[in-house]
């Protein structure tokens, strides 16, 4: 075991150490070839550890979108709350919301995203997608089951949520976000200060994920879709936003100006979580499970 590790990083380290000299390259005589190299990598699906096995006597589903089979479970019936994963997860992750909230008299719909999970792959094709084909295999399903009681979104998760709220058929009284993935522009420095790569490959970057995915990078943001939001319906639903202050993935501090933005929104701070932790951990499912399922003109988390 020993033996493989030391394997799988050094050959780690190889690949960083020649993507990196590529980009360099490309930075002095070939960005537009550099941003395509860098668009690649964006899209593409990080292998997932994983995943806790779903509770047991849910019923499968399958719709169509994007050319694709979108597949997923729902359990008990009642006012729906839909569990949406993040990049690079899978519905399963979001199973210990699954039993309190039908117990809570809820029915709970989960799926994969398109290329993650149990889903097939999405217009970017196999083991790449981005926040676009989520948020339209989230409007299929929603197209399926339902307006809901409440979403219960995980990281990047925030974002197709948003969106299917904005452009498509979903319909919510109440939003969770669980370390919601805020300012794409963010990521992109980190990626790029990773790769090490330059301006002239940056803005080839945006461009070619632009084209992509039909929005430019500082439209997906969660704090711009939430405004174009509230600006184009007459309320925004309820949001109670948790986050740990210690998570390295997301940044806390925008999910604190998100809470601060919002019309009707509340903060749960965590400690020791990280990005992760928080979606097992007792407390912040029974505090979740209480925002959702409470009555429209309550709020309480205590």
């Amino acid at each position: 075991m020993a033996a493989s590790l030391f394997r799988k990083s050094t050959n780690v380290r190889i690949r960083m150490t020649c993507l990196r000299a590529l980009f360099s390259i490309a930075e002095r005589v070939g960005p537009r070839l550099g941003g395509r190299l860098a668009a690649d990598l964006w899209f593409r699906v990080p292998p997932h550890p994983r995943s806790p096995t779903p509770p047991p006597d849910g019923s499968g589903f399958e719709v169509e979108a994007q050319g694709g089979v979108v597949r997923g479970l729902y359990w008990g019936s009642g006012p729906v709350v839909y569990l949406m994963h993040g990049w690079g997860g899978r519905g399963s992750q979001l199973g210990p919301f699954v039993q309190p909230l039908v117990r809570a008299g809820c029915r709970v719909v989960l799926f994969d995203a398109p290329s993650h999970g149990a889903s097939d792959p999405g217009p970017s094709g196999h083991g790449r997608g981005h926040g676009v084909e989520f948020a339209r295999a989230f409007d299929a399903v929603a197209v399926r089951f339902g307006a809901a009681q409440a979403v219960v979104a995980h990281s990047m998760g925030a974002v197709p949520t948003l969106l299917a709220l904005h452009y498509g058929s979903l319909s919510t009284r109440r939003l969770v976000f669980l370390a919601p993935m805020s300012d794409l522009a963010a990521h992109f420095d980190a990626f790029g200060a990773s790769m090490r790569f330059g301006r002239r490959v940056r803005r080839q970057l945006e461009r070619t994920v632009e084209q992509r995915t039909g929005m430019p990078v500082e439209e997906v943001d969660v704090r711009a879709l939430a405004a174009r939001l509230g600006a184009g319906r007459p309320g925004l639903p309820s949001l109670l936003v948790v986050h740990d202050r210690g998570d390295r993935e997301t940044r806390y501090d925008a999910s604190v100006g998100l809470v601060h933005q919002w019309p009707e929104a509340k903060l749960v701070s965590t400690q020791g979580l990280g990005h992760r932790r928080l979606l097992r951990d007792r407390e912040v499912v029974a505090a979740v499970t209480r925002f959702a399922v409470a009555p429209t003109d309550e709020s309480s988390v205590a």
